[in-house]
């Protein structure tokens, strides 16, 4: 199966204050990622993160290479974080299959050539979140299970943003070349994420939100700390953030999103903070 994508290229500050509602979202927001039987990818020119989604229901998926990428392979020179929001799915890597259930990971090094997947029903298919990124080196794929996860409490109840952040591919947990992912969930009553707010130039980043209710929304907030943007985002979809720009996000309930970085270094905590009360 060939892969749907689309290529997004990177803008700067100066341009982004002069965009409209439709132009941000043109740029920034990824819609109709998780397709039945279907393999959906965005390459993202901020440090060629890949940001994709692979349900398969009715046959395996194999993840073919992009013509953006020039490789013979998908994984040439490329290292892949997968995490499973759906039900039980496998991901065969060169011949050795990985089970993931629901909100489990994968961690898939450099130079493997064949990933498939595949879901255990097609009435209850998987739904597979990837994120990759450019790799040096090869290092040892790994399942990373519910258990395994580095987990941090995080905010307060009366900041509304009490929230459970779970790390899964960073290199407190395993070997990686420059791919962070995790996820964060805010606790009933809590909207907001990331709130006091951060930017770091050093990193990109892409946040996929789910587990969003029928009828319900999160405003995400984008831009110079001194010059915001919003983005209303609906159920299974990502943004993408530029090194410069804060990401933050307020629900109109609670949700939960996954976060995936990559850029100059692997230290979580590098972070620019921003006073809520110079936001503008």
């Amino acid at each position: 199966m060939k892969s749907k994508y689309q290529v997004r290229y990177a803008a700067s500050p100066q341009d982004v204050k002069t965009y409209d509602t439709t132009r941000l979202r043109d740029e920034f927001l990824i819609q109709n990622l998780l397709e039945s039987d279907a393999v959906n990818l965005v390459y993202s020119h901020y440090d060629r993160f890949i940001t994709g989604g692979i349900v398969p229901v009715q046959s395996s998926i194999k993840l073919d290479t992009i013509d953006p990428l020039k490789a013979d392979y998908f994984l040439e020179r490329r290292e892949l974080g997968i995490i499973n929001i759906g039900e039980t799915g496998t991901v065969t890597v060169d011949g050795t299959s990985f089970v993931l259930e629901h909100k489990e990971a994968l961690y898939v090094g450099k130079g493997n050539k064949d990933i498939v997947f595949t879901s255990k029903s097609p009435d209850a298919p998987a739904q597979f979140y990837l994120n990759s990124t450019p790799a040096h080196k090869t290092y040892p794929n790994k399942k990373i299970g519910t258990n395994d996860v580095e987990v941090i409490e995080l905010g307060a109840p009366e900041t509304a943003n009490a929230r459970t952040l779970r790390k899964y591919i960073v290199n407190s947990v395993i070997d990686v070349c420059q791919l962070q992912m995790g996820m964060t969930t805010l606790k009933p009553g809590s909207s907001w994420n990331t709130m006091p707010a951060h930017v770091h130039n050093r990193r990109m980043e892409v946040y996929f939100y789910f587990e969003v209710p029928e009828d319900q929304a999160v405003c995400h907030f984008m831009g110079q700390p001194q010059e915001t943007r919003h983005i209303w985002i609906n159920n299974k979809q990502a943004v993408i953030s530029p090194p410069w720009s804060i990401h933050s996000g307020s629900g109109t309930s609670s949700y939960t999103f996954i976060w995936g970085m990559a850029g100059e270094n692997l230290d979580y905590g590098d972070m620019d903070h921003c006073k809520i009360n110079e936001l503008k």
